[in-house]
């Protein structure tokens, strides 16, 4: 305690001899150990697209260090100090530290140390074009930046994921009000423990959205996605170092924005410089059918329906009264068991268009073709559906997804994909099959008629030749000859 007092001590008095010393920062994208920013001040990224500065909220009785869009300032992508405001702008104050540490100060509080980037060896804090604040040492390595701790924005060129090395997070947590930046209830959180990882939003220690698995292209719940290709770029990385998901704008494009507002649901935003507003170009949850889970185990959504939720064929409800009542969230159980290889087998059926089931308990073989990927989920008792794992390339797609449980969350949607679920073979297309057995009935009622008619003739004909013989032997007889 007495080091920690004296190291605290140190710090002070070095923080205190570099802003006697310090010259303040005016309309400049670097901060040096011999400059800070007070009050009013600000960093400007050298190409004017992003501002670093204090900001008020709650009618200015609160202030927080943030980043901004020079064209729209109330669009805060980063902020410091979330959990410790400052009282008044004029009492903040960002330096670096002899350390090599980006410290927030507050001087009405005798130079109390708000917030800290923790980071050492630091000489030049620079705000580049991109929104990222970075830290750099005297050989221009990064030692710290913004992008590594996102609040509750993404812009371009900042991954959302999850470093599998170190395992940081590269995550999103909602504002706690519109007007509040402190963290809020909602996460946005890159799922890594499935086969194919996708991306959750969390709120109050419950799932309540999901993007669907990436598929080479976009994320499968995301069919938008394809409609924003001409503006920006998206790469999803799956390696034994990282996972995580980007996007580049283009040549040309507007700014955007990706944010988790505060009642958890996802924005991505596009500046639009003739209306000097910002449009919502998508939103996840969209609409009923995106919230986590609203069918159950085994039950598919419908937005265009009057009821959104029901069962995959060869599933039917669970809890008829509950469905009655218009709560389908106890899910599906199947009309008929599998049979495994016994009795008349089992087969899939082919759900078409819709956002892939949850890949929780899921594996994924990227070499594999989908035939393949049929056959080893008939050949394991264990598998329940599958379908292909990147859709490029057309027809099917290629790549093997399986799911070994319960297929949760799963929806029609526009551009959807393929999912192969495992029935029993009495289950598969009862259509057909009626229609099979109607044709063989009529073949074999028709066949027995054709058999008939010509048993009959055949015994007419044995009749008549019958009655011919004894109307001959009739003729003949020496009664009627003597007579």
């Amino acid at each position: 305690e007495i080091m920690g007092q004296s190291h605290r001590r140190l710090l002070l008095v070095s923080l205190s001899v570099l802003l006697l010393t310090a010259t303040p920062v005016a309309a400049d994208s670097t901060l040096t150990q011999r400059s800070a920013i007070a009050a009013d001040q600000r960093l400007v990224s050298p190409g004017d697209v992003f501002q670093l500065g204090l900001f008020p909220v709650a009618n200015g009785t609160k202030w927080f260090l943030g980043i901004w869009f020079t064209v729209s300032p109330a669009a805060v992508i980063w902020v410091a100090n979330r959990d410790r405001p400052l009282n008044a702008s004029s009492s903040g104050i960002l330096a670096l530290s002899g350390r090599g540490d980006l410290v927030l100060l507050d001087a009405a509080r005798d130079n109390e140390t708000v917030w800290s980037s923790n980071s050492s060896s630091a000489t030049v804090a620079q705000l580049r074009d991109n929104g990222n604040l970075v830290l750099a040492d005297a050989a221009g390595a990064v030692v710290w930046q913004s992008f590594e701790h996102p609040t509750n924005t993404f812009v371009a060129e900042m991954r959302c994921g999850k470093d599998l090395r170190t395992g940081a997070l590269w995550a999103l947590s909602s504002w706690r009000g519109a007007d509040d930046p402190s963290p809020g209830d909602f996460r946005y959180v890159m799922d890594t423990s499935s086969g194919s990882p996708e991306l959750h939003v969390w709120g109050k220690g419950r799932k309540t959205y999901r993007t669907g698995p990436w598929n080479g292209m976009r994320f499968s719940g995301i069919p938008e996605m394809t409609a924003f290709e001409d503006m920006f770029e998206f790469r999803f990385t799956n390696t034994t170092d990282e996972v995580s998901y980007v996007f580049r704008d283009r040549a040309g494009s507007p700014v955007s924005r990706v944010v988790l507002n505060e009642t958890g649901v996802m924005q991505r935003m596009v500046w639009d410089q003739a209306a000097v507003t910002w449009s919502v170009f998508w939103s996840g949850p969209r609409d009923q059918c995106d919230r986590y889970g609203l069918c159950g185990a085994f039950g598919v959504c419908n937005v265009v329906d009057a009821v959104v939720c029901g069962c995959v064929r060869g599933f039917r409800p669970s809890s008829p009264a509950e469905w009655r009542m218009r709560n389908a969230s106890g899910g599906c159980a199947r009309s008929t068991p599998l049979q495994c290889g016994l009795g008349g087998g089992d087969g899939f059926y082919a759900l078409r268009g819709v956002k892939l089931p949850e890949t929780h308990g899921s594996s994924v073989d990227a070499s594999a073709s989908l035939e393949e990927c049929g056959r080893r989920c008939l050949a394991n008792c264990s598998c329940t559906a599958y379908a292909a794992s990147d859709i490029r390339g057309g027809g099917g797609g290629s790549g093997c997804i399986q799911w070994f449980g319960e297929l949760m969350d799963t929806r029609f949607v526009d551009g959807g994909q393929d999912l192969f679920v495992r029935l029993a073979m009495s289950d598969l297309d009862t259509t057909k099959s009626k229609k099979f057995l109607t044709v063989i009935a009529a073949v074999i009622a028709g066949f027995a008629l054709l058999l008939l008619s010509l048993s009959f003739l055949i015994w007419r004909k044995f009749q008549r030749r019958r009655m011919g013989g004894q109307i001959e032997s009739l003729v003949h007889s020496p009664c009627l000859m003597t007579s």
